[in-house]
């Protein structure tokens, strides 16, 4: 088989086949001080863009424990992930065997609770925690750019819903006290 004829083949079955699915994480922390969110990104082993921990499904794990599962052997965070999917993605991705497929990346979101110091991909990959717009400014994929800046927005929300519950529930404790008087 000629190049020419092995590229054409490719071509068609990259166009046939149905995307790949895999699953994400978008990793997060709430700086204690500020109050400010910060996202996790990490480069690509393979083309050293900015990406987000994902990967293939795994026998008997749910598609959010997969996310949890790669941000661990990605990045080493751990943290509660959220069971309901943020939305999903589309990339190229280059196979070991030279063939391009399409990867859809369903994507959960993580807070990050704990970083290990030993992880299985500990040294392959750049890690920073930046903000949402700088990561959507760094990702190079306009459906995972929209997905960051939606769950911004979504962030900004639940931070300012809590911090609005807080003087309420001191109150309510203030209350008590003074009926126990």
């Amino acid at each position: 088989m000629t190049l020419l004829a092995r590229l054409a083949s490719d071509v068609q079955l990259m166009f046939r086949r149905p995307p790949r699915q895999q699953y994400g994480a978008i990793c997060y922390r709430v700086k204690k001080k500020s109050g400010d969110v910060e996202v996790l990104l990490m480069t690509s082993r393979d083309t050293g863009r900015w990406v987000i921990p994902k990967g293939w499904p795994m026998t008997g794990k749910c598609a959010h424990e997969v996310a949890a599962q790669e941000a661990l052997e990605e990045a080493g965070v751990r943290g509660a992930v959220e069971k309901d999917t943020l939305g999903a993605y589309s990339y190229s991705k280059v196979l070991r065997d030279g063939v391009q497929v399409v990867c859809k990346v369903q994507v959960y979101a993580l807070e990050v609770t704990d970083m290990v110091k030993n992880f299985k991909e500990k040294g392959e990959r750049t890690i920073e925690w930046v903000s949402f717009d700088e990561a959507a400014g760094r990702v190079r994929e306009p459906e995972l750019r929209g997905l960051l800046l939606a769950f911004k927005r979504v962030m900004t929300e639940r931070l300012a819903s809590r911090a609005k519950q807080v003087p309420e529930a001191k109150q309510i404790s203030a209350d008590k006290q003074i009926s126990a008087k």
